[in-house]
């Protein structure tokens, strides 16, 4: 597929911004009891929300740039202490003029006409994304602001978890499309164009992989992996063993575009002259993989928290039979996000906190898990490691890309 120029990809996102402060944001604070939301940082030193909630030509605070966010019960006000900036019209009613009063003085002229129950700052114990308050900013707001309006500080976090993992209708139809240039890498990667049996090695894909996200201007949010399965070897991986025909692939790849993640486990099998598809042992070892991927989804649309879902999900799974292991989590502006840990790769009992979050309405995860499951010819179980992004919406868990029932034939 073609990559968007890059003005289009900003003017997306913009657009998408715009439509999530305008329709998200108030009934998300309304809902986690946070009436003005303040984000105050330094340049070069962000907090990740003031990045989330800017326009793409204000990358970064300019100098000290401080958010206010004040929902009056029926309309969002939204103020910023900065020089009038271009990139902010339209999202933002910049109130300071540096000639004349500091960052703080004009700050407290917003507060003084938001009359704000509480007053959310991020800071957290558990969660990274509501805890991008440096220790330097609040130090300063507790030095500069009265303590009327100190006395009112409270947690954001709820706040920040809420927004992030929550993905607008606007936004859903794009998820599809970053899905779809994330899956062209990996059909291009598992072709014979790239592979060359008894030559190519699983190190070689993970370049290969790198340099298709390099030439199409994308980003990985983290280095992909590659590893095989060869009968009567077991599993492999690094630049030390080339592929051959037999073996079955397997690779972890995540991308970034239109500023929303990735994260893709597939299964590829290099054909050995004379078959046509993917051997009877291995397909069936897929086909059980898909049914523990119906398994967990099925939990994902009950309301449940994550370590319920684990709990439901693995017991299940005994009883059909299914050597199963569950470590999904939730994805969407970062690969890793916010929201509920739905068991971890060396943990499948209940993680405290994060697991103990709900799975709400239109939020995305990677379903991410294996089957273990003995095959003909191979030694102890082979191991289907899969993974894909998913999107829970009107109650019903979707799947991003198409054929995850298949092991592709290369």
């Amino acid at each position: 597929m073609k990559i968007r120029p890059l003005k289009e990809q900003y003017e997306i996102r913009d657009e998408l911004l715009k439509d999530r402060l305008d329709n998200l944001l108030a009934p998300i604070m309304k809902e986690t009891g946070i009436d003005l939301w303040l984000i105050p940082s330094m340049e070069y030193n962000e907090d990740m929300l003031l990045k989330l909630l800017t326009p793409m030509l204000y990358p970064t605070a300019r100098r000290i740039t401080m958010l206010v966010l004040y929902y009056d019960g029926e309309k969002l006000h939204r103020y910023a202490v900065a020089a009038k900036d271009p990139a902010l019209e339209g999202y933002y009613e910049c109130r300071y003029d540096r000639s004349k009063e500091s960052c703080w003085e004009a700050l407290i002229k917003i507060l003084d006409v938001c009359p704000s129950k509480v007053i959310g700052l991020n800071y957290s114990p558990d969660y990274a994304f509501g805890d991008g308050l440096s220790k330097g900013m609040f130090d300063s707001l507790m030095a500069n602001l009265p303590e009327k309006y100190t006395s009112k500080f409270t947690s954001a976090n709820e706040l920040c978890i809420r927004y992030m993992e929550t993905r607008s209708e606007k936004e859903k139809p794009y998820f599809a499309e970053v899905m779809d240039a994330a899956m062209d890498i990996i059909k291009h990667t598992y072709s014979r164009e790239v592979i060359i049996p008894g030559k190519t090695t699983c190190a070689d894909l993970e370049w290969a992989m790198m340099q298709q996200v390099n030439d199409k201007g994308l980003e990985f949010w983290f280095p992909p992996t590659i590893d095989a399965q060869r009968a009567g070897k077991g599993m492999f991986s690094g630049d030390e063993i080339p592929l051959e025909e037999g073996d079955m692939i397997h690779c972890d790849f995540g991308i970034v575009y239109l500023g929303l993640c990735t994260d893709t486990q597939r299964l590829g099998y290099i054909l050995k002259e004379g078959e046509t598809e993917v051997p009877e042992g291995l397909r069936a070892g897929k086909e059980e993989n898909n049914r523990f991927q119906d398994i967990v989804c099925s939990y994902m649309e009950k309301n449940m928290t994550g370590n319920e879902i684990l709990t439901a999900s693995l017991k299940q799974a005994a009883e059909e039979g299914i050597d199963a292991t569950l470590y999904t989590h939730p994805i969407g502006y970062y690969g890793h996000g916010p929201g509920p840990t739905i068991g971890l790769y060396d943990n499948q009992k209940s993680v405290p906190v994060k697991g103990e979050r709900t799975v709400n309405p239109d939020t995305a995860y990677a379903l991410e898990l294996n089957t273990k499951r003995p095959v003909e010819g191979y030694e102890g179980k082979v191991v289907f490691f899969t993974e894909e992004t998913v999107l829970l919406s009107d109650g019903k868990v979707g799947y991003l890309a198409a054929n995850r029932d298949e092991i592709m034939k290369i």
